[in-house]
């Protein structure tokens, strides 16, 4: 059986990790590469950057920090933000990251999702979407982009599932509404984008708990996304591994 994933996140801007709530009211934390190596020791399966301003921006990603990243740790990671080209990619790629996650500007621009997978594997690809509650679309549930700043009118369950037609090989679903809540993951759309793909999904955005990815196991995502108990050190991976298991999640504890 695979293991369930543990896969905390760095929102980074101006190369400090940064932690808000629903995407508003950031705070500084820390240094990307120093937060990197402590979660790399501490038992994390995979870890996520993400360069949260970069696309809003028109810029490209930091490529110095994602090499400082791949320097200091020997777990996969993946890298978001400023993705806008196959070059874009490749150069992530060749700066030590193992995945690319593609969000606002694959809506924008669907084939770069084809093209990346063409080029480098859809095992590189990953689908990153914000979902928010919209009962007017067929899911109840709204893709949005930038950020949380423009609303696409795209249903979210028919973009992750054209996404992964296109060649993504792994979706994280990042709800809106639970970002940095603490509250839970928002199980409902996840478990229905879970029951849509044939590809890993990754539950993102609340969790509180060992429990809350307890439940996220339960609606069958592949993995989580855990930030802010992480940063404020309200809990440690292994803490969290250690009540997964005891709970007949599989997850990986030789570390």
């Amino acid at each position: 059986m695979l293991k369930f994933r543990i896969i905390p996140c760095l929102d980074v801007i101006n190369r400090r990790v940064t932690k808000g709530i629903k995407f508003q009211s950031n705070i500084d934390l820390g240094d990307p590469v120093t937060m990197a190596f402590r979660y790399y020791e501490g038992g994390a399966d995979e870890l996520v950057v993400y360069d949260i301003t970069a696309s809003a921006e028109g810029r490209s990603i930091d490529i110095g920090m994602v090499s400082e990243v791949a320097r200091a740790i020997r777990i996969p990671f993946a890298v978001g933000g400023g993705i806008a080209s196959l070059a874009d990619m490749e150069r992530v790629l060749d700066a030590g990251a193992e995945k690319i996650s593609v969000n606002s500007l694959a809506v924008k621009n669907p084939s770069i999702i084809t093209e990346g997978a063409k080029a480098f594997g859809t095992q590189c690809i990953v689908l990153g979407m914000d979902p928010v509650a919209n009962v007017a679309m067929p899911s109840g549930y709204e893709i949005t982009t930038r950020g949380f700043r423009e609303r696409t009118g795209i249903d979210a369950v028919e973009w992750c599932k054209r996404a992964v037609d296109l060649g993504a090989g792994e979706v994280v679903v990042n709800s809106v509404d639970a970002d940095g809540t603490r509250s839970g993951f928002e199980l409902n759309i996840t478990a229905k984008i879970a029951e849509a793909v044939g590809v890993p999904v990754v539950a993102s955005g609340g969790a509180g708990s060992a429990k809350h990815l307890q439940e996220a196991f339960e609606i069958h995502a592949n993995a989580a996304i855990v930030a802010g108990i992480l940063h404020t050190e309200l809990t440690t991976i292994k803490e969290l591994k250690q009540i997964l298991k005891n709970a007949d999640v599989p997850v990986r504890t030789d570390f």
